[in-house]
C-alpha cells in the first residue's frame, strides 16, 4: 500500500522559490511496507531543480533519511539545499509516527 506524506520548511531570503511560495512544500508518495520513495514532487521555481531533486531522491528508502540527505548535500547545490533536507526529513518523521501508530 502507498502513502503520501508532505513536509514543509522555510527557504532563505532573496531567492524566488521565496517569493513564490514563502515555503518549500514536497510531496512523496511511498511504498508504506518498504519505504522506497516511489514519487516526488517541490515547489522549486525551475522545473530543472524540480527534476533533479526528484531524480535525488526517487528510489531511495525514506527510513534512510541520512542518506537522502546525504545526497542532497552532495548533489544540489541550490540555495534550497537545507530547506528540502528539512522538508524531507519532516516526511521521514511522519513515516515512523504512521508506524509506531499502527
Amino acid at each position: 500500500m502507498e502513502i503520501l506524506l508532505t513536509g514543509y520548511a522555510m527557504l532563505p531570503k532573496g531567492i524566488t522559490a521565496t517569493k513564490l511560495y514563502g515555503v518549500v512544500g514536497i510531496a512523496v508518495l511511498v511504498e508504506k511496507e518498504t519505504s522506497v520513495i516511489l514519487d516526488f514532487e517541490c515547489s522549486l521555481a525551475t522545473n530543472l531543480a524540480k527534476e533533479y531533486v526528484k531524480k535525488l531522491v526517487v528510489g531511495s528508502k525514506l527510513k534512510e533519511y541520512e542518506k537522502i540527505e546525504e545526497r542532497i548535500i552532495n548533489h544540489y547545490h541550490g540555495a534550497a539545499q537545507k530547506a528540502i533536507a528539512t522538508a524531507i526529513k519532516s516526511c521521514s518523521a511522519q513515516y515512523y509516527q504512521l508506524l509506531n501508530n499502527k
